[in-house]
């Protein structure tokens, strides 16, 4: 039980496996920073995060808020679970969420964490924090509010709802709605394709983005150019501008170098 990692060509599948509701809990959070820490020392070309089971997650453990005697005890817990969500969003490679079933709080928060969010049409999503007197603690309220705008953050976490992928999709939270037959299948292809693109490129893409959530657009706009240039000290711009030159669009083999 944890989360399971598995190289799948330049992919890393991290798996969820807590069963039968894939709770978050201590270990649950150990097990996935071993994870990451298995990614980091061995980075991949795109990253795909998904659950085993029935769901994708019933939430927390409740019981482990139980366990807090105080606001200072509560912030250490929540400092703690802030940092995989965190992490998530730090990588430079592509990273995807495939959410198959019921996907709740600190699930959902670590899908809002991924660059891309699929799902299959049957799946439902929410941040039900406030059926215990909380709010979310893992960054999801802001993530939400950076897809969706700030009244649909405010909606979906003071309501408490649970939302389908086919609503998700319409805030542009998330980005395609699969049939559930060969879903498995179709995100890992969806990942695969990306990772066998110009991962160098997608990792300048998302530094210049994270300098646009951070500053708007003066800020990314400082940072362009830089970005871009620097792309000129790598093999796969070359073999991408050769490749187009001499046999059209489309036909480069990017490394990843």
């Amino acid at each position: 039980m944890g989360v399971v990692v598995e190289r799948v060509g330049g992919v890393a599948v991290l798996t969820v496996d807590n069963p039968p509701l894939n709770l978050y809990t201590v270990e649950l959070h150990e097990s996935f920073a071993v994870a990451l820490d298995d990614v980091q020392a061995r980075p991949p070309r795109a990253v795909l995060i998904k659950a085993g089971g029935d769901i994708v997650s019933g939430g927390v453990d409740v019981a482990l808020f139980a366990a807090q005697r105080s606001a200072a005890e509560a912030k250490a817990l929540f400092d703690v679970m802030i940092e995989l969500p965190e992490r998530i969003a730090a990588l430079d490679c592509p990273t995807v969420f495939a959410a198959h079933g019921l996907c709740l709080t600190w699930a959902f928060e670590i899908a809002l964490a991924c660059d891309l969010l699929l799902a299959v049409r049957e799946s439902r999503f929410g941040l039900v924090e406030n059926v215990i007197g909380l709010t979310p603690t893992m960054g999801g309220t802001q993530r939400l509010a950076a897809r969706a705008g700030v009244a649909r953050a405010k909606e979906m976490v003071l309501t408490g709802d649970k939302y389908d992928a086919d609503t998700l999709y319409s805030w542009n939270v998330v980005n395609e709605v699969f049939p559930e037959a060969g879903f498995a299948d179709a995100a890992l292809s969806y990942t695969t394709l990306l990772a066998d693109g110009p991962t160098r490129a997608h990792a300048a893409t998302k530094a210049i983005l994270r300098h646009f959530e951070a500053g708007g657009v003066p800020q990314a706009t400082a940072h362009t150019t830089a970005t871009a240039a620097a792309l000129y000290d790598t093999a796969d711009l070359r073999e991408g501008v050769r490749s187009f030159l001499a046999d059209g669009p489309g036909r480069a083999t990017f490394t990843g170098n």
